[in-house]
């Protein structure tokens, strides 16, 4: 007789324990014990036990959703900004104009901890109705260090009273803040020798991350960011080849990073060296449609060579106001070309691989986190296939429901 905390039945799964297929098993039971996946398969199989069983009534089960950037701690919105787009101005011209990242800035810097954790709670809440489970948060609005670690605090706490599993990301380097306006290597000095050193030390990052491009940072300063967070053993990841190429993608496969993400302008030789180094590739298709770009990442490259594809919501007040990853899913497929198969492995195996956590979260598999959402649909591809709806019927976060 098997000792578990409670089965789960009355359901198809898509296990997503492979590249190859969805990994159907069909009449499936799920057994949990202390908030992990003690056993699963087909219900008949399903070993004696005197557990609590809950039947679900149908549906299939996946995974739960790995949202693996987003930037949902700020102050403020930028609606203004998106009409200014609609009638013609460029993304980049308008952060050079003072608007973009550093408007967000300031209304980051002005806000309190208790106003960013409350508005964050909303857009957060969003995600977690749509399938979200898991969620990584970055900082990158405050741009000194009291203010990065404010955000990073606030997303901690999002993490400890919301049902869900939080990653942060310390990503100082995201953008000049204004009083360092013409001096952006003594900003990174800052970044490197201040902010990152406190962050680490006070536990408030998991990963640290950098914006490569010409409105932002350049190699030669990525890499010193990379090099600190190194000397604190701290994972890396970057932005990169959103608007350009100028080889971030590059230097992050150097560095082992676990993702590199937007890669619109990504390099062939840069793609190989993500392969190599086992870098995942982040596909952002929110920020695509935002911005109206129509250089398209290098999918079928990054698909033959083998490079892992994840999709996220990159959720920002800027160029991607989505509170909806499963939309992500549906424009990967209908933008970019995924397969509805690619579309929801990036949003769970590879989406867990990008924030470090493949070894853990984002299958359905004995020993993994007992994170999972029961949908109301007929077969895995409906969650590419709808857009919008509530298809969510129960969501579980180590075998408890939320």
């Amino acid at each position: 007789m098997q000792t578990y905390d409670r089965v789960f039945t009355g359901f198809h799964a898509a296990a997503m324990a492979t590249n190859e297929d969805y990994g159907v098993i069909e009449n499936a039971a799920i057994a949990v014990s202390n908030g992990v996946i003690a056993w699963i398969g087909p219900a008949v199989d399903l070993p004696q036990h005197s557990a609590k069983v809950i039947d679900l009534g149908g549906g299939w089960v996946t995974p739960g959703l790995i949202d693996c950037h987003t930037h949902l701690v700020f102050g403020g919105d930028r609606s203004k900004e998106y009409e200014m787009r609609l009638q013609g101005e460029s993304y980049e011209a308008i952060a050079k104009a003072g608007g973009g990242i550093v408007s967000t800035v300031t209304d980051t810097r002005n806000a309190t901890e208790q106003e960013l954790f409350g508005s964050a709670k909303k857009r957060l809440q969003a995600l977690m109705a749509d399938g979200v489970t898991c969620v990584e948060i970055k900082s990158g609005y405050g741009l000194d260090r009291a203010n990065e670690e404010k955000m990073l605090r606030v997303a901690r706490k999002l993490g400890v009273e919301l049902a869900v599993t939080m990653r942060t990301t310390c990503l100082a380097a995201h953008a000049l803040p204004p009083e360092y306006q013409g001096d952006s290597d003594a900003y990174i000095d800052l970044v490197c020798n201040d902010i990152i050193p406190s962050m680490a030390q006070a536990g408030l990052a998991d990963a640290v991350d950098g914006f490569c491009e010409g409105i932002a940072f350049s190699v030669d300063q990525i890499e010193r960011v990379f090099q600190t967070a190194q000397a604190h053993n701290l994972p890396v990841k970057l932005h990169a080849e959103q608007l350009s190429d100028l080889g971030g993608s590059g230097l992050a496969a150097k560095y082992n990073a676990l993702s590199s993400d937007h890669l619109e302008y990504l390099s062939d030789e840069d793609a190989v060296a993500m392969a190599k180094a086992g870098t995942v590739a982040v596909i952002l298709p929110g920020a695509f449609f935002c911005l109206k770009e129509t250089k398209l990442p290098p999918i079928e490259r990054l698909r033959e060579l083998g490079v892992p594809m994840a999709v996220a919501s990159d959720a920002n007040p800027g160029s991607a106001p989505v509170l909806s990853l499963r939309l992500m899913m549906s424009m990967a497929c209908t933008l970019f070309g995924l397969t509805p198969l690619e579309a929801l492995q990036g949003v769970t195996r590879h989406g867990a691989r990008a924030l470090g956590l493949g070894h853990s979260h984002g299958q359905l598999k004995t020993g993994f986190a007992a994170d999972f959402v029961c949908w109301d649909v007929q077969k895995p591809a409906e969650l590419c296939y709808w857009l919008g709806g509530q298809l969510v019927k129960h969501r579980a976060i180590a075998g408890e429901f939320s």
